[in-house]
């Protein structure tokens, strides 16, 4: 089958999977050749064939879109909304991340970079600089919202891209989870709703869980984000308090939103009065020329908390991250202080000392260009070796591949099968209050492909292939 005939079989299965939806227009002749890694003249071929197949129609100066009568798997318009009066999923994700700790592990389940791509020896040589001038002040100094130089270098990033966030709304945290913990405490009860993408990052759904909260699952393209008209018929229809989303390089699926996206989602939670959550843990590993916008950048009525880390760009160890909170930054430096009471003190003094004293741009310059590389190299090998009826989705930047199995495929069957073979995935079932995904999976595309890595990755291939065949038998 040539290569246009592959992307072509592709798109049809993502039609028919309800990826692409009736009337929704696919993306452009240039992205899509982004997408795939082919030629724009091989993506008009693919674009070609299904248009003469039924599949999708072309449209002048507007591209192609899904042919009305394309037959799609679920178009119903509640499918995009899917409401869960509980979340139970925390056991599952325990069981997955344990399991995947083993020594000797080709660890594609975890969410975390190629931890050889720190700058240990910097980041060390400041935390032993930190600790020696540590003065006996430095507990009560650097208690919430935190240290004020990190604060202040922090502030100066935001302002580096057109932002007024002050020092004073600014407070540390213990990661970016706990940013995103403490937000949600500040503005939800149990048993509020709070809106999440389906599929969402296992942490908001952990943490949903946690306080008693109740999901609303909003349907999410791969490739564009999270449908907006659906997230406002749920605004319309359910007394949601809060929204928890990514919106740049979106795990598991790697999507970033639009500008235009961003502006009307902080358009929305304005509007209806509801707290953003605004995950943004990835915004750094970026592919390209300029850094994407977080959605705060749009906010002009204080309704986005924006949480982000260092530890997907430093060392993920040090576990430090903050809150742009806004009106909510003191009730946060509350909830801290009743919980973690500060972040570690000596790690917010290294970091502020790496940040100020090294040059954090060119680490994330290479860090970049090294993931985008080695994502790039990933994709390549998989859609050389994955047998036919399997999809992988590669958005630009990040580090997140999404690869889809056929519909009666079980990811978690293939991931405890995979873990025989000392490889570890993350199966769909983790990122969903339902089992929409179960024939998904993700994969962290952060490792080199060396010898051992490849070898994984075929063997990874070769199980994915027995697994169809298991199915096709039945």
């Amino acid at each position: 089958m040539s290569k246009y005939q592959q992307l072509s079989e592709q798109i049809k299965q993502q039609i028919q999977a309800g990826i692409w939806h009736v009337g929704e227009k696919l993306p452009s002749l240039r992205k899509q050749a982004a997408y795939s890694g082919l030629s724009v003249m091989t993506v008009l071929q693919a674009y070609q064939l299904l248009e003469s197949q039924g599949w999708i129609v072309s449209q002048s100066r507007s591209g192609y879109r899904v042919a009305p009568h394309a037959e799609l798997d679920d178009n119903k318009p509640d499918s995009a909304i899917h409401p869960a009066e509980s979340v139970d999923i925390n056991d599952y994700i325990f069981d997955v991340l344990q399991a995947s700790r083993s020594p000797g592990m080709a660890s594609y389940g975890h969410a975390y970079v190629d931890p050889l791509l720190a700058p240990r020896h910097q980041v060390n040589r400041s935390l032993t600089t930190a600790v020696r001038f540590m003065s006996i002040h430095s507990v009560v100094d650097n208690l919430p919202p935190g240290n004020a130089q990190l604060r202040h270098l922090i502030a100066q990033r935001y302002a580096a891209q057109g932002m007024q966030v002050s020092p004073d709304e600014i407070v540390i945290t213990a990661g970016g989870l706990d940013a995103l913990n403490l937000s949600l405490r500040a503005v939800t009860q149990p048993g509020d709703w709070v809106a999440v993408e389906s599929p969402a990052f296992y942490g908001a759904l952990q943490a949903l869980e946690n306080r008693g909260l109740k999901a609303m699952a909003i349907r999410t393209h791969p490739t564009e984000g999270i449908d907006l008209d659906a997230l406002e018929r749920a605004l319309q229809t359910h007394p949601v308090r809060a929204c928890w989303l990514m919106s740049n390089h979106q795990n598991p699926l790697g999507y970033s939103l639009s500008d235009a996206k961003k502006a009307r989602l902080a358009e929305l939670v304005k509007r209806y009065q509801v707290y953003l959550i605004e995950d943004d843990v990835y915004g750094e590993l970026y592919d390209g020329e300029h850094k994407p916008h977080p959605t705060k950048a749009f906010d002009n009525s204080g309704h986005v908390l924006h949480c982000s880390s260092f530890s997907k760009t430093l060392v993920d160890a040090f576990r430090l991250g903050w809150v742009a909170a806004g009106d909510q930054a003191q009730k946060l430096q509350k909830l801290q202080l009743m919980s973690t009471v500060t972040t570690s003190v000596p790690i917010q003094l290294a970091v502020a000392h790496y940040l100020h004293n090294r040059n954090y741009e060119h680490h994330l310059k290479q860090l970049r260009r090294t993931l985008a590389e080695r994502k790039k190299a990933t994709y390549q090998f998989l859609n050389a070796h994955l047998p036919q009826g399997v999809n992988v989705i590669n958005s630009q930047g990040g580090y997140f591949l999404w690869i889809t199995l056929p519909k009666d495929s079980d990811t978690t069957a293939l991931y405890h099968l995979a873990l025989k073979h000392h490889i570890s995935i993350a199966p769909g079932n983790m990122f969903a209050t339902h089992a929409q995904f179960a024939h998904c999976f993700r994969l962290n595309a952060s490792y080199p492909l060396d010898h051992a890595h490849k070898n994984a990755l075929a063997t990874l291939c070769n199980l994915i292939a027995q697994h169809i065949q298991t199915l096709v038998k039945r």
